[in-house]
């Protein structure tokens, strides 16, 4: 079931679900808006042009207050928010229309799982054939939030637990290598 306002207010004053910083308007009928932080990455070049999966990527990170995406680039960026879900609520990440519309996509796998801390890594996409220029404080995307039917036996305490900033990927901890 889709949360209303009226539900995510009461969590939000009941301290069940957490957002920091967050401010009232945020709350919309059936989301909550996130905000773009003010850190951004992207992977750095590698000499074979290739990214293996089976080891550490590498990413240059910079903290600015506005960063200019050139068309057809990908970065990862933050939320400024920084959520803590219970056991029982999961969360949909969704972009705005108006920045969709300029060709701004928006994803962070579009999912984000019960007992879930920390801020959300977006990456972002320029479909444009202009730069398009993003400021932190602006409104990317909506947060959906659904209560389960039950709290998850297993809720999320995975890698990316508590992180802050644009978090590149960990996919080098899921390699294990068999003999």
């Amino acid at each position: 079931m889709i949360l209303s306002d009226k539900t995510i207010l009461e969590m939000l004053a009941a301290g069940t679900l957490k957002i920091s910083p967050m401010e009232r308007e945020q709350v919309q009928p059936a989301s909550v808006d996130i905000r773009l932080g003010n850190t951004f990455s992207v992977v750095e070049d590698s000499p074979a042009g290739v990214i293996p999966l089976d080891g550490e990527i590498r990413y240059k990170t910079i903290t600015s207050d506005t960063y200019v995406l050139l068309p057809n680039q990908f970065v990862l960026a933050t939320t400024r928010e920084y959520f803590d879900l219970p056991d029982d609520v999961t969360a949909f990440v969704e972009g705005r229309s108006s920045l969709g519309r300029l060709g701004l996509f928006i994803q962070n796998a579009g999912w984000v799982d019960p007992g879930f801390q920390g801020e959300i890594t977006l990456e972002l996409y320029n479909a444009n054939r202009c730069a398009i220029e993003l400021k932190a404080g602006r409104r990317v995307g909506q947060l959906v939030f659904a209560r389960m039917d039950s709290a998850a036996l297993n809720p999320y305490r995975g890698k990316y637990q508590g992180q802050r900033g644009a978090t590149g990927s960990r996919i080098f901890l899921d390699h294990e290598v068999k003999e």
